[in-house]
């Protein structure tokens, strides 16, 4: 509890610090989240389709999700320089595994059959991809995005080191002067929003896996 009442104490004497490090913190895992979904859903997508790209391209996303995220910090460190920058590529790269992985998941759990019939009623390739394989594939491109987004948010602490800002700033201010009220400053914030995350994309996944009545 005494850790806790420093925690505290320390929160409410740097507020403005604190709110700026919670919107870089938020910012940083929203933009990174983004930039994955934009570019891995499409991705998943063609590699469910195109059977012949589709190894190496699961192959090489497998190979990045045991790549360490604080590793990709510091080998984009020499090309971006320190700041935000290299910290959203890091982040970015942490994100794509298995958004893509799920999204190429979920479009090959699609019953063909049921694609077939819906050819068979008329319908154009976008109004299948709509209508049918999307939201077919839906839970399981969430479930990646779970995933993904609690991945993201925990790591992007790690944003601090390079100078990318963020929650872990109050995280590396408290190791550098010994003081766990301080580190708790960032780390409960942390994963209240890890929490938060998952709980709100459960209740998605739920929510599109509920048949309508």
């Amino acid at each position: 509890m005494g850790e806790l009442a420093r925690a505290y104490a320390y929160l409410l004497e740097h507020q403005s610090d604190f709110w700026a490090a919670l919107a870089t913190h938020l910012r940083l895992s929203g933009s990174a989240l983004a930039i994955a979904l934009l570019l891995c859903v499409p991705l998943g997508l063609w590699a469910a389709k195109q059977r012949v790209v589709a190894q190496p391209i699961i192959n090489v996303a497998n190979a990045l999700r045991v790549v360490p995220s604080i590793a990709i910090l510091f080998l984009a460190q020499p090309y971006l320089g320190i700041g935000f920058a290299p910290s959203l590529v890091a982040l970015t790269v942490l994100a794509c595994p298995p958004i893509l992985i799920n999204t190429y998941a979920g479009f090959r759990s699609v019953d063909r059959a049921v694609v077939e019939a819906a050819y068979g009623m008329g319908m154009a390739g976008g109004q299948v991809l709509r209508r049918i394989e999307l939201p077919l594939a839906l839970p399981i491109l969430i479930a990646g995005l779970r995933i993904a987004t609690v991945e993201v948010i925990a790591s992007a602490s790690l944003a601090a080191f390079i100078g990318g800002g963020g929650l872990g700033n109050f995280i590396q201010r408290g190791f550098a002067v010994n003081q766990p009220g301080i580190m708790l400053v960032g780390t409960i914030p942390i994963a209240l929003l890890a929490l938060l995350a998952e709980a709100l994309l459960a209740g998605m996944a739920h929510f599109v896996q509920t048949p309508a009545v």
